[in-house]
């Protein structure tokens, strides 16, 4: 349970650096939003290229909380 905890808090910080980032770069925001309904995978971007990225990332954390409940 404490490895799952460790990974969402850097998932979320990564995430956050991220927003920093695309913020201060002065260009056209593009985003990505997913998750998991049950056991599946979902995804929302504004980009196709970001929606197929979001899903394989949700697809490895999916596979990542497997491995670790085991």
């Amino acid at each position: 349970m404490e490895k799952q905890i460790i990974f969402g808090f850097i998932l979320i910080f990564s995430g956050i650096l991220l927003i920093i980032n695309s913020i201060s770069a002065k260009a056209n925001a593009k985003f990505a939003f997913g998750g998991f309904l049950g056991p599946i995978p979902f995804g929302f971007a504004n980009n196709p290229e970001l929606l197929k990225i979001i899903i394989i990332l949700c697809l490895i954390g999916f596979i990542v909380f497997y491995f670790i409940k085991m």
